[in-house]
């Protein structure tokens, strides 16, 4: 929920012994965002001491941009099973827990953010992004015990989506959201046995995850690198340490589920870090926002395969509907600001 955003400052911070990056489009905390495209700027930016950048990278270099891309994306929903697998054990907020702690100890020692010196108008959007990262990773798998792996993180995609075509009267977009709104009305199907609960707490993630990208475009403002984003991780997992010892004390964890919801904070926020910021290197931005739209795609497939949830063709049909908004939102907002 894998891994800055429209319009942001923020660029990740190499590792150690890692050359620095092009400008990261999602935070290591989820998924890339679907129909936000990344700043321009992310094609031209080189890894020091290789020359290698977007828009230099050669046929076979680009093509492991796009496998680094499509990975990214499986990994996260891939992820997002195994984490499901551990609800009947320790359910969505235990599953929460252990990814927000397993970020934070990955993220933290190789970023390294100082919480010291910093001023009331840092503090300010860190915590409130501390507050969204959990808003909408908890409201998403509670979603996705509800309703589905499939139909949540489609749902969850629509935040994004109206972060990118907020504000525009081009035809083009207004023709996207009235598609996505169709594709939505499609894949949940009203009536009187549609889990309105569920439903709700995936539009409940998707405002988590508008906010979150407004958010960490504020903080990448006054904090360079992936500072910010290191910086509320350390954060939210300081605030749900207690939560999960109260939590796991109340719900006895097992071994299993355990490595499963830790598997899931590796496969969806380190691994889609690593690959995005490695890709972003060898794709444009137009190219890596489209491959990241497919992010419901691999949901629908991890849902079916790891959890036996089918969905049936009338949802895989608004499933499409919305896939197709956020790849043309996605290419035409970055190819307009190209101009």
């Amino acid at each position: 929920m894998s891994m800055a955003t429209t319009g942001g400052a923020d660029a990740p911070a190499p590792t150690p012994g890692a050359a620095p990056a092009a400008p990261d489009p999602a935070s290591p905390a989820v998924v890339p965002a679907a129909g936000v495209g990344v700043p321009p700027a992310a094609d031209t930016v080189p890894a020091a001491g290789s020359g290698l950048s977007s828009a230099s990278a050669r046929p076979r270099q680009r093509a492991t941009g796009i496998a680094l891309a499509l990975g990214s994306s499986a990994s996260n929903q891939a992820g997002a099973a195994l984490g499901a697998l551990a609800f009947p054990t320790i359910g969505p907020v235990g599953v929460v827990a252990v990814r927000q702690l397993v970020t934070a100890l990955v993220l933290v020692p190789t970023v390294r953010p100082r919480l010291r010196g910093l001023h009331s108008d840092v503090w300010w959007p860190v915590i409130a992004l501390a507050c969204v990262f959990s808003l909408m990773n908890l409201s998403l798998y509670a979603a996705i015990d509800r309703i589905g792996l499939g139909l949540a993180v489609v749902l969850e995609f629509l935040g994004p989506l109206a972060v990118a075509i907020a504000g525009s009267r081009r035809p083009a977009d207004i023709g996207c959201a009235l598609l996505a709104g169709i594709g939505v009305v499609v894949l949940t199907d009203p009536g009187p046995a549609t889990d309105v609960v569920g439903i709700a707490l995936a539009l409940v993630a998707a405002v988590g995850w508008a906010c979150y990208i407004l958010l960490n475009r504020a903080l990448g403002q006054r904090l360079p690198g992936i500072r910010g984003t290191a910086t509320a991780a350390a954060v939210t997992a300081g605030a749900w340490l207690p939560v999960a010892v109260v939590w796991f004390a109340f719900h006895a964890p097992t071994v299993r589920a355990l490595a499963l919801a830790a598997a899931c904070g590796l496969l969806s926020s380190v691994v889609p870090y690593v690959s995005d910021l490695l890709s972003l290197r060898r794709v444009p931005a137009p190219l890596f926002g489209t491959v990241a739209s497919v992010g419901p795609v691999w949901a629908a497939l991890a849902g079916t395969v790891a959890l036996h949830q089918h969905l049936a063709v009338a949802q895989w049909i608004g499933l499409a509907m919305i896939v197709l908004s956020n790849v043309v939102v996605t290419r035409r907002g970055v190819l307009i600001r190209g101009r």
